[in-house]
């Protein structure tokens, strides 16, 4: 895979816990850290616009936030 050189902004104590991550050996890289956080970002986002169309929309937030619960997931502001 070619890769393309790009500059990103970040908030320090994010670019922090990332170099951590790296240090602790999460990824090879920097670079490679942020490319798999993006596909995993990407990834659920694809996934997610596929269940949509199955179910014919995105279901209520209600729906979403009992799911969470009852999965032990902390609840996260509606989109």
């Amino acid at each position: 895979m070619t890769a393309q050189r790009v500059t990103v902004s970040l908030p320090p104590e994010i670019l922090e816990e990332a170099q951590a991550a790296v240090a602790g050996g999460a990824a090879k890289s920097l670079s490679a850290f942020v490319a798999d956080a993006l596909e995993s970002k990407l990834s659920r986002a694809r996934a997610l616009a596929i269940l949509e169309r199955a179910l014919g929309g995105r279901p209520p937030q209600e729906v979403i936030d009992a799911v969470r619960r009852d999965l032990g997931l902390p609840s996260v502001p509606a989109a």
